[in-house]
């Protein structure tokens, strides 16, 4: 079976009047420097690591407090999107090498064509920015998780650690993840970002120290607050692999 997808990228969505909080935390978190800024409003940015390919960008948006979304780089894009259509998405918008779509949950993803990515960065000081959660309500959760896997047949699709887990994870060298999340309640579909950190205590005290806090901890997760006032988790999972740390 041929790849869905040849590369994967989070995008840190944050508020345009915090966005330059959001590039000064983010770029210290994953050791990159800043590409210039492009859009119409200088919204979006690059954060690029030495001797790999970029996987993290930023985007200051105008509405809301933002989030996260997954952006996948494809060989035949309108064959991908015909796809993501068929299983359920819907068309935002389309610019010919970039079309935004929503899910059937309503969460925003993006499709482009793929531009070469292949050198996936390294881990940084224990963690990895590895993974886009999907936050998503239960009357939604088992339609999601049949979209995502049937739009990425070449991912391996299963169970999590935990029962309101759905883990979809890439073939090799792919550096993005996706995580299915069903909510304990009803309220509307968002994304965050995880980490895999070999020392969750570690990673947050050096975050701490960049400026964010910590909201909520759990057995083997920290739910963190960026200075940008985004959230984002902290995970006790392998940075190479992606799986538990005991698995």
């Amino acid at each position: 079976m041929s790849r869905t997808a040849l590369w994967t990228n989070a995008f840190i969505d944050r508020p345009y009047e915090r966005f330059g909080r959001a590039c000064d935390f983010w770029t210290v978190v994953t050791d990159t420097r800043l590409s210039e800024r492009r859009g119409e409003r200088q919204e979006f940015v690059t954060l690029l690591p030495d001797g790999a390919d970029a996987c993290v960008r930023v985007q200051g948006v105008l509405d809301g407090e933002g989030g996260a979304h997954l952006d996948l780089g494809v060989a035949d894009l309108p064959r991908f999107v015909a796809s993501a259509l068929r299983l359920g998405a819907k068309t935002l918008s389309d610019e010919d090498t970039l079309v935004v779509l929503r899910s059937p949950a309503g969460l925003p993803f993006c499709a482009v064509r793929w531009h070469g990515g292949s050198v996936r960065p390294p881990v940084v000081r224990g963690s990895r920015l590895d993974q886009v959660c999907l936050d998503v309500p239960p009357s939604s959760y088992d339609a999601e998780v049949a979209f995502w896997s049937g739009l990425l047949p070449d991912w391996e699709s299963r169970p999590g650690s935990l029962p309101e887990f759905h883990v979809l994870a890439p073939p090799p060298g792919l550096p993005i993840r996706v995580l299915l999340q069903r909510l304990g309640e009803e309220r509307p579909a968002s994304a965050h970002l995880d980490l895999a950190c070999a020392d969750i205590e570690a990673t947050r005290a050096e975050h701490e120290r960049l400026g964010a806090t910590a909201v909520a901890v759990g057995s083997n997760w920290t739910v963190m607050r960026d200075p940008a006032g985004g959230l984002y988790c902290l995970t006790g999972r392998d940075p190479e692999t992606g799986r538990p740390a005991s698995g």
